[in-house]
């Protein structure tokens, strides 16, 4: 096990699920990138019940890794189980969540924590769509029209404005970070939605960023499967709102 520290300037908080081939790239180059900033830091994974060996590549890495810890939840629950238990296991005066594909570089780290670092957002969201966002791998055209689609959807119902909400690159200060994944629900695709448009209602201010980022083609999404899902999540949470199940969410101070 890694040395504890009491103190964490920055935590990053990676959910996977069977990620056995995917996620030792994506700590290296992370815990590499995190060693040369002034800040204390730690990398939490969280397995999310995956049947393969992601357990065992975490671990493994955990011998060389500084502040790199392993989190278990089973059974499988759901991406939006696995952050929320990382959010509020994580130590950090900041916690970012990032995904286990390595699709945001971790040198886009500093333009995601700057509206936080500068005080002038409590929540920073990469966004693909933001102005300074750049890939240089064209995503599938199904992505696109998924993305676009999903977005569309969320826009008109729980967060207008938001180019991006689906990017799984976010930050959120501690604050924000336990008063929101205190009493989120939703566990599937729709989870950061549910996140942010309880921000909105709670006055955290959000911060859009547009950033840097690569297109995974293993990625799992299923364009048809998954935009129903979202769409169905989507409609839980304008439900949850309307009949007050978050009354227990504290108002941003």
């Amino acid at each position: 096990m890694s040395t504890s520290v009491p103190f964490v300037d920055l935590s990053i908080v990676v959910p996977a699920y069977n990620e056995e081939h995917r996620l030792a790239p994506t700590l290296a180059r992370l815990s590499a990138f995190l060693s040369t900033l002034p800040m204390r830091s730690e990398i939490v994974v969280v397995d999310d019940g995956s049947r393969d060996a992601t357990c065992a590549v975490v671990e493994a890495a955990m011998a060389h890794t500084p502040n790199l810890r392993l989190v278990r939840q089973t059974p499988n629950r759901g991406k939006g189980a696995a952050v929320r238990l990382g959010m509020r296991e994580a130590r950090g005066q900041i916690r970012v969540m990032s995904d286990a594909d390595g699709s945001m570089p971790p040198e886009q780290l500093p333009r995601l924590l700057a509206p936080i670092l500068s005080c002038k957002a409590d929540i920073a969201i990469g966004s693909r769509y933001a102005p300074g966002a750049r890939t240089d791998v064209k995503q599938p055209w199904y992505r696109v029209v998924w993305s676009r689609l999903a977005n569309r959807v969320i826009q008109r119902s729980l967060v207008p404005g938001v180019r991006d909400t689906q990017c799984g690159f976010k930050a959120f200060t501690a604050e924000a970070a336990r008063a929101l994944f205190s009493v989120g629900r939703i566990d599937g695709w729709a989870f950061d939605l549910e996140i942010l448009a309880l921000a909105r209602r709670t006055g955290f201010a959000i911060a859009e960023v547009g950033v840097e980022w690569t297109d995974d083609r293993r990625s799992r999404v299923n364009p048809l499967k998954d935009m129903w899902k979202v769409v169905r999540e989507a409609m839980t949470i304008r439900r949850n709102l309307k009949r007050g199940v978050y009354r227990q969410l504290p108002v941003a101070t």
